[in-house]
């Protein structure tokens, strides 16, 4: 997958821009396995695949408890698209392979 390895992502949130390091490694075509990392903690999850879009949750407990889901397009070294925040909406990602 052309995704694999680790990404600088940026979440644009009520409370700022959050900074997290994104862990991608393929399981198959259609699925992934990663960890993230972030002011949050680390967490680890299974995603699914579809062509270039990458999708996955996670839960944090900081600043709150809140289960983050989210919807990635990878373009070469860069990714961007949205992670829903529950009931604050969705806030803007983007992410380059660091």
């Amino acid at each position: 997958m052309a995704a694999d390895g680790v990404w600088k992502l940026v979440l644009q949130t009520p409370m700022g821009p959050q900074e997290a390091l994104l862990t991608v490694n393929a399981a198959s075509a259609t699925a992934f396995q990663g960890t993230m990392a972030g002011a949050s903690g680390e967490q680890a999850f299974e995603g699914a695949v579809d062509g270039d879009t990458l999708a996955w949750q996670t839960d944090i407990t900081t600043p709150m408890p809140l289960t983050l889901e989210f919807s990635v397009t990878v373009d070469g070294d860069a990714m961007t698209g949205e992670v829903k925040l529950g009931m604050f909406g969705a806030a803007p990602v983007t992410g380059t392979r660091a």
